[in-house]
């Protein structure tokens, strides 16, 4: 491809990437909104099955409630570090070839987002999804961490295939020498 047309192609694709963030942080923002209604007049939680709740809680930390601590201070820091994290994303994302690669970062960009919108707005990520094994509670996270995960799962995917991939080209080489 030429320089003159690469351009268009490669704004075109960062836009279709983008449109994928956008339709995350939507979809993020409006369950939080739904789940603060259903669960906060009166407090409470609803269970879905036997192993999974609708809870609400406030993350003023980070994954699984680390750095919750952090004082009055830790929203504006936190954010500040997520928004340096999506400006590389956002480069990166730019750059991506691969569309499990441009997929994916889409995807943690849409919940990085939507997790820094929270942080803005009331100073605490929302979360409500609450899975468990008897006593035993998984951390509560929101569609937001579900992107970021499942974005960050297919990053790792890529690169084992592209690796093992590599190594089969690799071998293929070296037996018809």
């Amino acid at each position: 491809m030429t320089g003159s047309l690469l351009c268009p192609f490669k704004l075109r694709r960062f836009g279709i990437r983008l449109v994928g963030s956008s339709i995350v942080l939507v979809f993020d923002q409006a369950s939080k909104s739904f789940m603060i209604d259903l669960l906060s007049n009166p407090q409470q939680v609803i269970p879905v099955t036997s192993f999974f709740n609708l809870s609400l809680g406030f993350n003023r930390g980070v994954s699984f409630g680390l750095m919750n601590d952090l004082g009055t201070w830790g929203p504006t820091m936190l954010s500040t570090l997520a928004v340096v994290i999506i400006v590389f994303l956002l480069v990166w994302l730019w750059n991506a070839e691969n569309k499990i690669e441009g997929s994916a970062i889409a995807l943690i960009i849409g919940g990085a987002l939507g997790n820094l919108v929270d942080r803005m707005r009331v100073g605490a990520v929302t979360d409500f999804l609450d899975f468990f094994i008897g006593v035993y509670h998984w951390p509560a996270f929101n569609l937001a961490d579900t992107g970021i995960f499942i974005g960050a799962g297919l990053l790792v995917f890529q690169a084992l295939w592209s690796s093992k991939k590599t190594k089969h080209v690799e071998q293929e080489d070296a037996d018809s020498k």
